[in-house]
């Protein structure tokens, strides 16, 4: 095995005690237990690790962290657990790990791709857009060569064997962030018995402080190690908190809802992971409060040849020596326009570095660390910028010149060659605003450090410490232990911010912000990248702007800036500064790129967790299944996943025969349905009425409470969506049924209205449809059955149609509806899911004495298409209007407006040869039509085509008429009434007759008993 050349003999948060061999492209390489890849190759002085995506170049490790835009790896040799774009930086070394480089072929050190590079004049911004639209003819041509040359990795090519689990989590005060500011909000939060979850993407929290000396930083008079050991022991002792390391907050959504995901065994040998154990969670958490403590991302200067492998920034560098005990060079350069590199600098000469120089590009910097750093020899060439660089696979110098004035331009013959094999770059620091920004939250810019901040909040959210542009630690310590207490205030704890210890650190002077430095060569032959993993050059953005683009979106898509999985990073801000300068404005007036989730790449099978093979569409079945399978129910599988009583055959019959004798049972005495699957949304508010009478065709804003109304909502093509009985159970709360395949896309329906179109309305929705069991008593003898149930007045009088109660029905709290789907006197019983099988039972044996019959879902659609009620997706396809269903009465044409108005009043939706609803009598009452069958005007064959004029929706015999019955949709249906049509099939036509689609009760008398 290699020797670890540039291992530190001490230090570091490693376990030298225990070795790990792990490969690369090829290599057995030897690290140590708490090392990542990228800390384990530079130890290795393994430099080159990737070629970019465009041109190819050879690249290095950039980082230490989740923005790395160059060390993107292969992970694994097995073909079902291997995983692209993996950033070296991020993954954890074990026994028998392996990783590859990627878009490389043959190998990293010889890549043909190269040849793009020496091309790359031929390839500049937006080039695709340009060289593929002519000629027309070769499209499909250039569609394969971009799919090839598309992507950076591979996907595994065989199932996934592995777990992933999904959680659900509610907790008071979410922090997201495990450094100072993290740990002292979590601290804040916690000691008032708040309840607190703590992520952290690291292995340990602690953020920067991992990547201290250990006489670095003093908190409260001691090393700030003990600071952090002391607070981590003291949160994992109260009950209240979890600590989840390992575990990046990927995605902020509304409402406080946050997504996590745990990286649960990535970090073990697969031979080392115990049964069962996921190998990643998915956590979903909605949290009362949230902190925000993700802190800042070094950014780097913009200078020609910056993205030679041995170019890191400077804190990345920090980290590698103090918290993994490795030298990422042994020469050293640094570049800056801030104090941080100098404390980078002292710590490279207290592990023995050699520190060449430090080119910064202020002019005159002072301050105790450039004091520190002259005092221990280090050059400092002041007003200075690095013009270019040199090496192959490696930096191996530095051409540093002098700046002018402005920073605009170099000095000729004022330049030094500076000998080096590592380049440390520090540009400040960014904010790590990306969850915040997912939030809604608003940006502010800070001309100072020139990036931008968070000013105004959306949600229930508080940013503290780095990510709110603190710079120093005391100041991030004590934003962290203000902003726990305040979020545990919020949620009615008691709560003062703990006092906020002394924190000693040396002081940091003003930075000097300049996008790009220039450089002695020409324009055209200087590559100074903004965008590392897209290869974006300066040139390719001022481009851009030269060829009309003006908005940062538009910027960000013609040269793919801010793309790649990195999501720019640490290249946006550098983007913005140069499109700002290109353009003559100041950076706030173009805005910021938007920031969307995930905030790292989330894995398929994370998301997907065990809705897979069997369970991606688990079959859904009702509290009352097993006692209707017990009774000798047949089953069918309907919209929704859901499996439902189709009929209960007894012995002998066959199913026509037992939905005769159900749906007679239901019109005489009592019949018996499990309606569980119904759609059912919970919608609470203020504007809940205002809301609804938008989404329905009627009226809602004089619904009084305790009524129910039935509503169908449109398309904004005016076509039918949906419909269902809503209930108004307060002032501000209803309660709305969907169809059973409808439900879900009703719910994603009402949520895109209220979140794009209607944000004002102060509206909650909550889909309940697995919350409550329904119970439907539907005949003449349903109140004498429910009567034995309740104490609650089921009379006319108390109880009239189109109502809800709160109730107890067999001992247990529910509601009752009395609606109904079939024209007979009927009452919905909704209780809580867990106790529908015992109200069911409960239910069946009051109803024996009354002749109760269990009737199933071709029961159901024998009795409503008796009284003409449709389904929508049967008596609808997509083109039905609500006047061609016969129910212009539902439309609120008072109404200002509602979803599909305006489209109802086009010339073609009010055409008289629009197909309508209407029923169909066949001349022989025996013969049960065929669903789907066509309509024709003549009995008589005529030459094809013969002309359509509508079609058979639903097919029935009625027990009720003892004839069969059917209805359909015929162009100008209802001017055909009393005429003779006729059903083509294969083999004949049969006669029917256009009748009124109600074929029983058409006064409604039977709904009010």
């Amino acid at each position: 095995m290699s020797g670890q050349l540039n291992r530190l003999p001490s230090g570091g948060r490693i376990d030298r005690t225990r070795a790990i061999g792990f490969r690369f492209n090829g290599r057995t390489l030897t690290g140590h237990a708490g090392d990542t890849l990228a800390s384990a190759l530079l130890a290795n002085d393994v430099h080159l690790v990737g070629r970019s995506f465009k041109y190819h170049r050879p690249r290095g490790i950039v980082t230490a962290g989740a923005e790395e835009p160059n060390a993107l790896v292969q992970v694994g040799d097995d073909p079902a657990r291997t995983d692209p774009n993996i950033r070296a930086t991020q993954a954890e070394i074990f026994d028998g790990f392996s990783a590859r480089s990627q878009n490389c072929w043959p190998s990293v050190e010889f890549d043909i791709g190269t040849v793009n590079d020496a091309l790359s004049p031929l390839f500049p911004a937006g080039f695709y857009y340009k060289t593929f639209m002519w000629p027309k003819s070769l499209w499909m041509t250039y569609e394969g060569f971009i799919r090839r040359a598309a992507g950076l990795g591979e996907s595994p090519r065989a199932p996934d064997p592995d777990r992933y689990d999904h959680v659900n989590a509610h907790c008071d005060v979410l922090v997201i962030g495990g450094g100072a500011t993290g740990l002292a909000a979590a601290l804040a939060a916690g000691r008032t018995g708040a309840r607190v979850i703590l992520c952290d993407e690291q292995s340990e929290p602690g953020g920067a402080l991992l990547s201290e000396r250990p006489d670095g930083v003093a908190i409260g008079g001691n090393p700030a190690e003990e600071w952090r050991g002391a607070t981590l022991a003291e949160l994992a002792a109260m009950p209240e908190v979890r600590l989840l390391p390992r575990t990046t907050g990927f995605g902020y959504y509304g409402d406080n809802f946050v997504g996590l995901l745990e990286r649960v065994t990535d970090h073990l040998p697969v031979e080392g992971v115990s049964p069962g154990t996921p190998r990643q969670r998915f956590w979903k958490v909605r949290a009362k409060q949230v902190v925000l403590a993700t802190g800042g991302i070094e950014r780097p200067l913009v200078f020609a040849g910056n993205d030679r492998p041995g170019v890191m920034l400077a804190g990345a560098v920090r980290t590698y020596l103090n918290r993994y005990a490795v030298a990422p060079g042994r020469r050293v350069a640094l570049l800056t326009n801030n104090d941080g590199a100098y404390r980078t600098a002292l710590d490279l000469l207290s592990a023995g570095c050699s520190v060449e120089g430090i080119v910064d590009i202020r002019p005159s910097p002072e301050g105790a660390l450039v004091r520190q750093a002259r005092d221990g020899g280090i050059p400092i060439l002041a007003g200075y910028g690095v013009a270019g660089t040199e090496g192959r696979n490696r930096v191996t110098s530095v051409k540093a010149m002098r700046l002018s004035a402005d920073g605009s331009a170099v000095e000729r013959g004022l330049e030094t060659r500076i000998d080096c094999d590592l380049l440390a770059v520090s540009g400040g620091w960014n904010p790590a605003v990306h969850l915040f920004s997912q939030s809604r939250g608003k940006l502010a810019f800070e001309p100072e450090r020139a990036t931008f901040v968070p000013k105004q909040s959306h949600q229930a959210e508080r940013s503290a410490g780095g990510c709110n542009g603190a710079v120093d630690l005391a100041s991030c310590i004590a934003e962290g232990l203000e902003a726990g207490a305040a979020a545990a205030r919020e949620c009615g704890f008691d709560a003062a911010a703990p006092s906020v210890p002394d924190v000693e650190e040396p002081a940091f002077a003003p930075q000097r912000n300049l996008w790009l430095l220039p450089s002695d060569r020409p324009a055209g032959k200087v590559k100074a990248f903004v965008d590392l993993q897209n290869d974006v050059t300066a040139k390719d953005i001022k481009l851009a702007v030269r060829e009309g683009f003006r908005s940062v979106e538009h910027v960000k898509r013609y040269t793919t800036t801010g793309m790649g999985t990195d999501q720019g990073k640490i290249g946006n801000v550098n983007a913005l500064g140069i499109v700002a300068g290109a353009l003559g404005a100041d950076m706030p007036s173009i805005g910021v790129t938007t920031f969307r989730p995930p905030y790292t790449p989330v894995t398929f099978g994370a998301i997907a967790g065990r809705n897979t093979g069997r369970f991606l569409a688990p079959l859904r079945k009702t509290p009352m299944d097993s006692w209707q399978a017990a009774h000798g129910a047949a089953f069918e599988n309907v919209g929704g996943g859901w499996r439902r009583a189709w009929y209960y055959p007894k012995d002998g019959e066959d199913m026509h025969a037992a939905v005769q004798r159900e749906a007679k049972a239901a019109r005489e005495s009592v019949g018996i349905f499990d309606g569980t699957t119904l759609g059912k949304i919970d919608i609470q508010g203020r504007d809940t009425a205002e809301f609804l009478n938008r989404i329905y065709t009627n009226a809602w804003t004089k619904l009084e409470p305790g009524r129910c109304r039935y509503g169908l909502m449109l398309g904004e093509d005016g076509m039918v969506k949906d419909d269902g009985v809503t209930a108004r159970l307060a002032e501000d709360r209803f309660h709305m049924t969907t169809t059973t395949g409808g439900a879900a896309a009703v719910m994603g329906w009402l949520e895109e209205w209220l979140q794009t179109e209607w944000p004002e309305l102060k509206v909650r929705l909550t889909s309940v449809t697995e919350q409550w069991a329904v119970i439907t008593l539907n005949g003449p003898r349903s109140r004498d059955v429910l009567a034995e149930l309740t104490d609650t007045d089921l009379s006319n009088e108390a109880f009239p149609h189109l109502s809800v109660k709160e109730a107890t029905i067999a001992g247990v709290p529910g509601r009752i509806f009395r609606i109904s789907f079939s024209g007979e006197m009927c009452f919905e019983i909704n209780v809580p899911a867990s106790f529908g099988l015992s109200v069911w039972e409960a239910a069946w044996e009051a109803g024996q004495k009354h002749g109760m019959t269990p009737y199933g879902t071709e029961t159901m659609h024998v009795l409503r298409a008796e009284k003409g009620f449709i389904i929508v997706g049967q008596e609808t396809d997509g083109t039905m209007t609500p006047d061609d269903l016969g129910m212009g009465w539902i439309i609120g044409r008072k109404k200002p407006d509602f979803l599909g108005k305006r489209s109802l009043t086009r010339r073609d939706m009010v055409r008289d040869d629009r197909k309508q609803l209407v029923g169909l009598e066949t001349d022989d009452p025996s013969l049960v039509l065929v669903e789907g069958a066509h309509l024709i005007a003549d009995e008589i064959e005529a030459a094809p085509p013969v002309p359509i004029l509508g079609h058979v929706t639903s097919s029935y015999r009625s027990p009720t008429l003892g004839r069969s019955i059917a209805l359909a949709l015929v162009k100008g249906g209802r001017e055909k009434m009393g005429r003779k049509l006729y059903v083509a099939m294969p083999d004949r036509t049969i006669p029917v007759t256009i009748v009124d689609p109600v074929f029983v009760d058409r006064e409604g008398a039977r709904l009010h008993g």
